[in-house]
């Protein structure tokens, strides 16, 4: 039985597999009957099967009411054009309170602002019984395949079937024959199913680097004992204050009242959440519950609202056009008529098509289609100013500032709830010995100092976004509730932020006064970016600091104000640990010498809020107003250099500022009066997106080395770093911080050396030892300085022989030819051995010439050899002695060096 268990067990597996292969080869025709297919020919007259459910090369999407009192109320409308088969297909459902009335229906299709497409046909005619004659008690049921040819669809580029985010809108307006009026208008944006909105995949990419930058941030403010080095390691990390501003700044430049183009309202749409935009439908359903009908005026800020007359959409239209249909007078009329009649005839033959086709094969019509905009929305396809821009998160204008503020509120409680259990967790670890006792014990002990430093944090980090929510509250005059709250929290952030920074600098400052002092101010010549001419100011103080200021072209007077501590000792600002633990989370990221910026900052994220919220419904005020405000700011921020932290000042001094300059001179272009072509207004959103993009992509690379460099920080105190070979690139950085944090100018790089030419210099002279140092008579020689010279003196030991060479001339012990050295020569001796010689020198040129002139036998010039000259004589005699010791003639040594005297 062993041996056939595993027969019986790979024929049960066979049987498994065959029983289920059989399932699916019988499941497989179901599975196909439920696909349909639609039958078309190529140009070559191939006949093709399509799958009804394919993407269409474009469709619509939501809609909605583009008349405000529509009689007919449609819950379903959608269109789409097939280029492989070039059809177009429409579906529109819904009903009326109409009792009887015969219709004509006019759809077209406008892409980039212009007509691409329409038709005007009798529903009637083209088979669509619902709406022949429509009646209140049968269900609008309208489906429709209208077949176009090239020339129909010649206005639409081919690239537009490929661009992101299609701007188009398919329009669809119902017209009484009784009336020969409009009785209904329906607005569904056009798309071609590709976008620069992303939120789901880009807003988490983005969320999960603001995460990393948060905890970073965080770390570095926990770690250490010590504040002041704890601030410097602070100060130097990606603050996430600059990470929102720079999510802030492209967010809401889309509150501006522009009409924007389609690419940026969806570029933008990534960014959403940073500024409090996240849609739940519990969280809108409450809202509108709380706002009521009173959805305000989407008007008042540049955008065209659902449910309210649109007569000039797509270029509006001619109640005349629609009802021309008789032929008498076609050949009677101008061109323009001519094109009408040509209209007219697609018209019928558009008719003639959709009676015989009936769509037999499309009973759900497009599966891609939208769904009716919600109250307060602008009509779809529609981005002018913060509705448009709010219109792709499906969030109305009049739900802007309690959405933004609940999730503000929602964050705070996350920051809030997050530094409490992070404490606890560590007290429970530290109790369970799975870390040290002293593990950031400063952090444990001073937790509630932390916790509301956080808090404080996130609103000084929110204030831009919550002054703008509430100032574009005031200026959308929606319900009176929600206004009420709008001006508690705009009190709360406006006196509570400017009183807290207002205590900060009167609390640093108390103990001093300030001096005003004459200081002109010089135009002097520079170089931008280094190659550049350009011109600069400065003061003359730091001139005066300068070892070689530039040249002025000018100058002007002007003051200089100057603070004046009274106590002289006092540490500075990021060593006052008081001051830190009361005002660091305003102050520690700024130079030692710009502590104070956070309330020049207050101040201009508050201008800024009133443009964007205040001047909401006027763009020009909006977009000069800004643009004269973001350009001083910049100009004064590159002078300022506030930040310690380099990467901080890279961002929020040029790239930042830069990208708010460049916006909003492009934003301009994007004003209706401008009425430039939709296609130009699309390149210049292509260009903003690519700016907003750099400074998007400069922003996470930042947070990834702030986050490298934090993890630095915080473990400075390991002494086993790792990876090691990071460990030089830790001490570089480390000596970064400390110049850093001291605000002063790193000291000049060496003045360069210049060039040497050959040159010969003898710095030493050292003798070796030699055989005969050690004869003591020889060393007593070597001693005397003279010793090498020869005496011509008299003595008392000499012969009397008079004018006899013995009797003036002594001898040393050194050999022949040899000639004395000191073992080792010091600067005094060498200088007593120098004055002895030129003594020598001067005995002997007077006493050697008087025995010359004495004695003829010297004058004689006998060839004999040599000795060379000695150093310190001019002109000594020298002595040579023959082989048998015999004395032989003397001659006068001659010394080619030029004497002292003659330099």
């Amino acid at each position: 039985m062993a041996r056939l268990r595993p027969a019986f067990r790979d024929a049960s597996w066979f049987g498994v597999w065959y029983a289920l292969t059989c399932f699916l080869s019988l499941t497989r025709p179901t599975l196909a009957a439920d696909i349909q297919y639609v039958q078309t020919t190529t140009e070559d007259g191939t006949t093709v099967y399509l799958a009804d459910d394919r993407k269409p090369a474009l469709y619509t999407q939501n809609f909605g009411d583009c008349l405000g009192s529509s009689l007919i109320n449609v819950t379903r409308f959608d269109a789409a054009y097939y280029q492989d088969n070039m059809t177009v297909v429409f579906h529109l459902e819904g009903n009326s309170a109409v009792t009887n009335e015969s219709l004509m229906m006019y759809m077209g299709v406008f892409a980039y602002g212009e007509s691409r497409f329409d038709l005007t046909f009798n529903p009637c005619n083209a088979n669509i019984f619902s709406l022949c004659p429509m009646n209140a008690s049968v269900p609008i049921q309208a489906r429709g395949i209208i077949p176009v040819s090239q020339s129909d669809v010649a206005g639409i580029p081919p690239i537009a079937l490929g661009i992101p985010d299609f701007e188009g809108q398919a329009i669809l307006r119902l017209f009484a024959n009784s009336t020969e009026s409009e009785i209904g208008c329906y607005s569904a944006v056009v798309t071609n199913g590709n976008s620069f909105s992303h939120p789901a995949a880009v807003g988490s990419i983005l969320g999960i680097f603001t995460a990393v930058a948060v905890a970073a941030s965080f770390a570095t403010a926990i770690y250490g004992n010590h504040i002041p080095t704890t601030r410097t390691h602070y100060a130097h990390s990606l603050s996430v204050f600059v990470v929102f501003s720079v999510f802030h700044h492209i967010y809401f430049t889309g509150a501006l009242s522009m009409n924007w183009p389609s690419v940026l309202a969806a570029f933008w749409s990534n960014f959403a959440w940073s500024g409090g935009m996240i849609y739940t439908e519990s969280m809108q359903n409450s809202i509108n519950q709380l706002i009521g009908s009173n959805k305000g005026n989407t008007s008042m800020v540049g955008a065209a609202s659902s449910g309210s007359a649109a007569n000039d959409l797509g270029g509006g239209y001619s109640i005349s056009q629609i009802y021309k249909r008789t032929y008498h007078n076609m050949f009677a009329r101008d061109l323009s008529a001519h094109a009408d009649f040509v209209k007219n005839l697609r018209s019928r033959e558009a008719e003639t098509t959709l009676a015989r086709r009936a769509l037999a094969n499309s009973t759900g019509g497009n599966p891609w289609y939208g769904y009716p905009v919600k109250p307060g929305l602008p009509l779809p396809g529609n981005y002018s100013g913060f509705a448009g821009t709010l219109s792709q998160e499906a969030i109305p204008a009049s739900n802007a500032f309690m959405t933004g503020f609940l999730w503000f509120l929602i964050l705070v409680a996350i920051i809030v709830g997050s530094v409490i259990f992070f404490k606890f967790l560590l007290e429970g670890l530290s109790k369970t010995k799975m870390i040290k006792q002293d593990r950031l014990v400063f952090f444990r002990k001073h937790w509630l100092s932390f916790t509301t430093m956080a808090a404080l944090r996130t609103m000084l980090i929110g204030f831009f976004m919550m002054i703008f929510l509430t100032l574009f509250q005031f200026t959308y005059k929606g319900s009176a509730g929600v206004t009420a709250i709008a001006v508690i929290v705009f009190l709360l952030f406006f006196a509570g932020l400017f009183g807290i920074a207002a205590y900060a600098c009167f609390y640093r400052l108390r103990l001093g006064r300030y001096a005003t002092s004459p200081d002109r101010i010089h135009l002097e010549k520079t170089k931008a970016l280094g190659f550049l001419p350009w011109y600069g100011f400065t003061r003359e103080s730091s001139r005066s600091e300068k070892s070689n200021p530039r040249p002025s072209a000018g100058s002007i007077p002007g003051w200089r104000v100057s603070y004046i501590d009274e106590d002289p000792q006092r540490l500075d600002v990021h060593h006052d640990e008081d001051f830190n633990m009361k005002f660091g989370w305003l102050s520690a990221r700024f130079r030692r010498t710009r502590w104070w910026f956070f309330a020049v900052w207050i101040v201009y994220e508050f201008v800024r809020a009133c443009f964007y919220g205040g001047a909401a419904g006027y763009p020009m005020t909006q977009v000069f107003g800004l643009l004269a405000v973001e350009c001083i700011a910049l100009i004064a921020i590159i002078a300022m250099k506030p930040f310690e932290g380099a990467r901080l000042n890279a961002l929020m001094v040029y790239l930042l500022g830069f990208s708010k300059v460049a916006t909003l001179a492009l934003s301009a272009a994007f004003d209706a009066r401008f009425n430039l072509a939709r296609i130009i207004t699309t390149v210049i959103g292509v260009v903003v997106i690519v700016i907003q993009g750099i400074l998007t992509i400069a922003l996470l690379i930042a947070i990834v080395v702030g986050a490298i460099s934090s993890y630095m920080s915080i473990t400075r105190d390991s002494e086993d770093f790792k990876p090691r070979k990071w460990a030089g690139m830790r001490e570089k950085y480390f000596a970064h911080l400390a110049q850093a944090a001291t605000d002063l100018p790193p000291p000049p790089p060496p003045m360069p050396e210049e060039p040497k030419e050959p040159y010969f210099n003898v710095a030493s002279v050292r003798r070796c030892p030699k055989i005969e140092d050690e004869d003591d008579d020889l060393v007593g020689d070597i001693n005397d300085p003279s010793g090498s010279r020869i005496s011509v003196t008299g003595g008392a030991n000499r012969n009397s022989r008079a004018n006899s060479v013995r009797s003036t001339v002594s001898y040393t012990n050194v050999p022949f030819g040899a000639r004395v050295h000191r073992a080792s020569w010091s600067s005094r001796d060498f200088n007593s051995w120098h004055e002895a010689g030129n003594r020598n020198s001067e005995l002997l040129s007077r006493d050697g010439l008087q025995s010359m002139r004495s004695n003829p036998s010297l004058r004689e010039s006998t060839p004999v050899r040599s000795r060379a000259p000695s150093r310190g004589g001019n002109g000594p005699l020298e002595v040579k002695k023959s082989r048998n010791g015999k004395e032989k003639e003397q001659y006068p040594a001659v010394d080619e060096r030029p004497s002292q005297e003659q330099g």
